[in-house]
């Protein structure tokens, strides 16, 4: 027998070894058929007895000859501290008596990023009254007419879904379209409920009002009547179409973080502006300018207003003296509005006579007169200067109509001078890069403003507008060395 042993000594190990031993033993002419017959029934029965458990234990390990792999050594790098055929001869067993075993890892489905997946939306089955049947055939022909598309709302971060506001007849969705849990960080609650009282609320009727110093039409209405049947906050200022810029400025002013501007938005009136979209502001009937019109001598003028600008009036709460020629306004409060007036180019506050630029001849400011009166600049009145009866350290950005086709070459300067501080948080905007991304997730809320400027399109040319003078800006504030200071309210 010591002629059929393998190299290892693992006798019944192999089916093929111990077929080959038979027939050898068939062969031989040294045993008789009955010894044959005998040794082979022998055979036979040492195998099934030792070599089929054996095979069995197979199945719930790996085998390879006498040794079963545990799961430790499976885990381990099989590599690890040798190298290619090193590691083959001294630690992997022969290739007939090897299992491999393939363990496939668990699939991840991928990260779902925000803005670029749409959303999947199941419908629940519900009755539906007639009326509801109408309103879902008014809503589905609104979304038909919409010109926003695809591209716009992935680009800003929202899914596909309106938010529907109360109107009076809730039959219309709002033209404030907030596709997302959120609307953008910078907005208010009630910056929000405003935007979206002026763009749907149910108009009673209109009337011509004068007041501040100007004619203007204003709506009102009883959407926001409280408990005690007192109208709070429900009216609103109807402006010409070309004064549209002001949403502009309400958006661009909630960008900056510096919240001084009124909620504005844009509207469409059938029986005003021959159709066209027109820009409504929320009317605040506590709001009145800084100096009393009937006191000629508390005039602000811009002599005054470099002097109050040099003793820095209530800053840091120190009460100002009397030669100072202070106003009630805080010094902070001019750095917010010369950065706001700068981008917009917004000359009718400091500037009135555009002294600062070359203005064209449709300018306001030639139309009147008041070019011609640049000589004399420290007796030039400050305009459109207000704050709130309750809030006097404050100013409220009213009449904010700005200029986009103003060249890089002919911005006013004059707005910046005396200045020597910035609000970091408007810079900081300015610097980040994000100004455009920030412009478009803002304005595309209002749906009619977008819509009338012919969409994204459009509101990119005034966006650029917006980024060249924030440049030219930056600039300057290096150039003259303005301090970036945070300015809390």
């Amino acid at each position: 027998m010591d002629t059929y042993s393998t190299h290892s000594g693992n006798i019944g190990n192999c089916p093929i070894y111990w077929t080959i031993s038979c027939l050898r033993i068939c062969n031989c002419k040294r045993y008789s058929s009955v010894r044959k017959y005998w040794i082979i029934a022998l055979v036979c029965i040492f195998y099934l007895f030792f070599t089929v458990p054996r095979t069995n234990q197979d199945k719930h390990g790996l085998w390879t000859g006498d040794s079963v792999y545990s799961q430790s050594k499976i885990d381990q790098d099989p590599t690890d501290g040798v190298r290619g055929d090193e590691a083959n001869e001294s630690s992997s067993p022969t290739r007939s008596n090897v299992v491999y075993i393939t363990l496939k890892s668990k699939r991840h489905k991928p990260a779902n990023i925000r803005g670029t997946v749409r959303p999947k939306l199941r419908r629940k089955k519900v009755k539906v009254s007639h009326r509801d049947a109408q309103d879902g055939i008014q809503e589905k022909a609104n979304k038909d007419n919409s010109n926003t598309n695809d591209k716009s709302r992935t680009y800003l971060g929202y899914s596909d879904r309106f938010v529907k506001v109360n109107r009076g007849d809730n039959s219309h969705h709002s033209s404030i379209r907030i596709y997302s849990q959120r609307a953008p960080p910078w907005f208010s609650n009630e910056d929000i409920s405003t935007m979206r009282f002026l763009a749907d609320s149910t108009i009673t009727h209109f009337e011509k009002v004068t007041s501040r110093g100007s004619s203007f039409i204003l709506f009102k209405s009883e959407t926001n009547r409280t408990r005690a049947n007192e109208c709070h906050k429900c009216n609103g200022v109807v402006k010409r179409p070309l004064d549209m810029s002001e949403v502009f400025a309400f958006h661009l002013d909630r960008v900056l973080g510096l919240n001084r501007t009124l909620p504005a938005v844009s509207r469409r009136f059938h029986s005003l502006g021959d159709g066209q979209s027109c820009p409504v502001v929320l009317w605040d009937s506590s709001i009145s300018p800084i100096v009393d019109a009937d006191q000629p001598s508390e005039r602000l003028t811009w002599g005054s207003y470099q002097v109050s600008l040099k003793h820095m009036c209530w800053y840091r709460g120190i009460v100002p003296k009397a030669e100072w020629r202070c106003t009630s306004i805080h010094h902070h409060e001019w750095s917010r509005l010369v950065v706001f007036d700068f981008l917009l180019q917004i000359y009718g506050r400091l500037d009135r006579n555009c002294c600062g630029f070359k203005p064209r001849p449709q300018d306001t400011c030639v139309k009147l007169g008041h070019h011609e009166e640049c000589k004399d600049k420290d007796r030039v009145e400050l305009t459109h200067i207000f704050h709130r009866k309750h809030d006097p350290h404050h100013l409220v950005f009213l009449n904010n109509k700005g200029y986009f086709d103003r060249d890089e070459d002919n911005l006013n300067f004059k707005l910046l001078e005396g200045i020597k501080e910035l609000p970091d948080q408007s810079v900081s905007v300015l610097r980040s890069q994000r100004l455009r991304e920030k412009l478009l997730q803002s304005l595309f809320l209002d749906q009619q403003y977008w819509e009338s400027q012919g969409g994204r399109q459009g509101i990119e040319k005034l966006i650029d507008v917006i980024e060249r003078r924030a440049k030219v800006l930056l600039t300057y504030i290096n150039a003259h060395g303005i301090k970036v200071v945070p300015m809390n309210s």
